[in-house]
C-alpha cells in the first residue's frame, strides 16, 4: 500500500516536471514568433519551422524505434492524414503567423488562447455535443476579454487596433479546434501521427512557398528563430506535455498549469521584444482565463 502511494507521488512529481517544462517553452513562443517575423515573412517562417519540426520528429521516431509504424499508419489513414496535415502545420500556422505579423505579440497570443472555447462551440455541429450554460457564459466572458484587448481597453467603441489581425487570430482558433476535432478520429502513436501530418504537409508548404514567394537567402537571426519555433512550438514541447499527462495521477491539476503560460509569456514579450504591456491586455487576458476556467468546470463534470 505504502509502495503504491509512493509510486503515485513520484509519478505525479514527474508529471509536474514535464508539464512545467512544456509550459515554460510554450511561454517563449509568442516572443519567438514576433522576433522571427522581424526578419522573415509568415510564409518563410512556416516553411523553415515546419522543416525543422519534421526532422526533429523524425529523429525522435528513430530513437524510439517507431519509424516503421509511419507508412502503415499513413496507408490506413491517408485521407485523414492529408486533412490534418493541411490544417496543421500548413493553414493553422500560416494564418497564426500572419496574425502575429499584424498584431502586437501580447494581443495575438491572448486571442489565440480562446481556441479551447472555440473547440466547445465547434463540437456541437461536428461531434454532436450540446452547449451548456457554462459554455455560453464562458463565451461571453472570453470574447469580451478579446474585445478589451483588441480595442486597447475601449470595448464599446469597437475601434479595433487592427481588425484584420484580430480576425486572423480568431480564425486560427477555428483551425486549431478543427484539427483536434478531426484528430479524435485518428488512432495510433501520437509521435507517429504528428510526424505523418508534417510529412504530408511539408511538400504542400514548399509548393505554396515557391508559387507565392521570391526565394532569398534567409536572415540568420530569422532562420535561428524559425528553428526554435519548429523545435519548441510545433514538435518537442507537445511530447513533453503528452509525457506529463501520461504520468499524471490527477490530470486536472496538470491541465490547469497551462493557464500560467500567457502571463509568463508577457514577461518575455516585455523584456525581449520591448513591447509595452497594456493594462487592457492584463484585464482582457484575465477575462479570457476566467472564461476558460468556467468552461473547464463543465468539462470536468
Amino acid at each position: 500500500m505504502q509502495k503504491t502511494w509512493r509510486n503515485k507521488i513520484k509519478s505525479q512529481s514527474q508529471a509536474y516536471k514535464f508539464a512545467l517544462i512544456a509550459v515554460f517553452l510554450w511561454s517563449t513562443v509568442a516572443t519567438a514568433f514576433k522576433f522571427s517575423l522581424q526578419y522573415l515573412s509568415p510564409e518563410e517562417l512556416v516553411l523553415f519551422s515546419s522543416i525543422t519540426s519534421l526532422f526533429a520528429l523524425f529523429s525522435i521516431l528513430i530513437i524510439n524505434k517507431k519509424l516503421n509504424q509511419v507508412i502503415p499508419y499513413i496507408k490506413s489513414n491517408i485521407k485523414l492524414v492529408f486533412i490534418l496535415g493541411l490544417i496543421n502545420p500548413f493553414l493553422y500556422y500560416l494564418v497564426l503567423f500572419k496574425a502575429y505579423d499584424y498584431l502586437p505579440a501580447q494581443e495575438a497570443q491572448a486571442i489565440n488562447y480562446t481556441w479551447a472555447l472555440m473547440l466547445a462551440f465547434l463540437s456541437v455541429p461536428f461531434l454532436k455535443q450540446k452547449l451548456s450554460l457554462n459554455d455560453i457564459v464562458a463565451g461571453i466572458i472570453c470574447y469580451f476579454g478579446v474585445l478589451i484587448i483588441s480595442t486597447k481597453g475601449e470595448p464599446f467603441s469597437l475601434n479595433f487596433s487592427n481588425l484584420d489581425g484580430v480576425l486572423l487570430a480568431l480564425f486560427s482558433t477555428i483551425l486549431w479546434s478543427l484539427y483536434w476535432i478531426f484528430n479524435t478520429k485518428a488512432k495510433g502513436d501520437s509521435t507517429v501521427m504528428l510526424f505523418s501530418n508534417f510529412l504530408v504537409a511539408t511538400p504542400i508548404i514548399i509548393i505554396y512557398f515557391i508559387l507565392t514567394q521570391p526565394f532569398v537567402i534567409p536572415n540568420t537571426n530569422g532562420l535561428l528563430a524559425a528553428i526554435y519555433v519548429g523545435l519548441f512550438e510545433m514538435g518537442i514541447t507537445f511530447l513533453f506535455w503528452l509525457k506529463a499527462m501520461q504520468n499524471a495521477t490527477n490530470t486536472s491539476k496538470i491541465a490547469n498549469l497551462i493557464f500560467i503560460s500567457p502571463f509568463i509569456s508577457l514577461i518575455f514579450i516585455y523584456f525581449i521584444l520591448n513591447e509595452k504591456i497594456y493594462i487592457s491586455t492584463l484585464m482582457g487576458l484575465s477575462f479570457i482565463i476566467v472564461g476558460l476556467l468556467i468552461q473547464q468546470k463543465k468539462t470536468k463534470k
